[in-house]
Parts: C-alpha cells; structure tokens; sequence
C-alpha cells in the first residue's frame, strides 16, 4: 500500500496522465463528468497541491450511505471547494449526481494509487448484499463505534471500529484470528489478554 504521506505526483502523472486545472476541469465538465460515467478518470489539481480524481462510481470505494450526493450542474461551480474537501487527509469521496442519481465520484488522489493494492476486505454493502447482519453499537469506555458482520448462521464474518458509524462500517477487516476456533496457531499458547 502507498503511503499518502509520501504522495508523488509524479507518479500520479505517470499512471493517470496530467491534470486539469480547476478552471480547465470547469470548461470541460460535461466532457469530463461523461467520461467518468464511461470508465475514464481525469485528474483535478487546484493550486498544484490539491489532487483529486474525477471517477466512475466503480473506483468510489466503501460504503456510499452518508456521502454528500452533489449535483453535476453545482459541482460545476464549486468544483475548488470539493477538490479542496477531498483532498483533505481526512476528507471523504463525493458522489455527483443527476435527478438524485450517483453518476460518478470524487476522490482524493491517493485513493487512486492505493488502488494499486487491492484490498482483501468485503465491504459492508457486498457483506449485507451477500446475506449478513450488520450489528453497530457504542462502546463508552474507548468512545469508539462497533460494527460487527454476522454471516447467516450466527458466525462473526467481519468487524471494524471507528469514531462514527461511518467509519467503523468502513472498517470492517477479518475477525480477530482468537476469535478463530483453531486458534492459537502452532507455537501460540493464548490470545492476548488471555492466561
């Protein structure tokens, strides 16, 4: 994975080709929002430092419930300002739409290069889709939010954490392995925390 810290927008020139300026973005938009909706990413920088990618709603990762829904014709406008917002290190995607319909998304540049390496992890939608329940809860003591993912006959599939709903159901990872019944492994005596 791609430290985003350690962003090379060298880098991101050589894998997504150089980027429009925000001002050029705006004369092209139509052009470039239908691209997106064809499979193409365009890449957007506002002042040289803030990058993001114009994307089809299939590189808009995670789960979509509660991201702004922005419409085309006002993205347009303020395109500066959501390059801007998602280029934040803790910025999240934006999603353009027609009619209330996600057309195509925007994301921070290194979302882009971490795509390089895939993720092992089901998101929450392929995990609900795929038949399993998703339980959120609160735990006081670390101030954080549970998401735990049972599969169809009870089983923990997946379990994240984060300092909201949205960011523990973008969390969910493969169960602990103590949580595994052949757990501990060969040379392992206990969970942590355990005896």
């Amino acid at each position: 994975m791609i430290n985003a810290e350690r962003l090379s927008y060298d880098e991101l020139v050589e894998l997504r080709g150089v980027p429009f300026s925000v001002e050029d973005a705006r004369a092209r938009w139509g052009s470039l929002v239908e691209g997106a909706r064809n499979g193409r990413t365009a890449m957007i920088t506002r002042e040289h430092w803030e990058w993001a990618g114009l994307v089809p709603l299939s590189k808009v990762g995670g789960v979509w419930t509660g991201l702004p829904l922005v419409p085309v014709s006002i993205a347009r406008s303020k395109l500066g300002e959501l390059v801007r917002q998602v280029a934040d290190p803790h910025g999240e995607p934006v999603l353009l739409g027609r009619h209330r319909t996600p057309v195509a998304g925007l994301v921070a540049a290194h979302v882009l290069l971490d795509r390089a390496a895939p993720s092992d992890h089901p998101a929450a939608d392929a995990l609900l889709i795929g038949g399993h329940t998703i339980t959120l809860s609160h735990d006081p003591a670390e101030g954080l939010v549970l998401a735990v993912a049972h599969d169809q006959n009870g089983a923990e599939a997946s379990a994240g954490a984060g300092r909201n709903a949205r960011e523990a159901l973008r969390a969910l990872a493969e169960p602990p392995p103590w949580s595994q019944p052949d757990w501990p492994a060969d040379g392992m005596t206990s969970a942590p925390g355990q005896g």
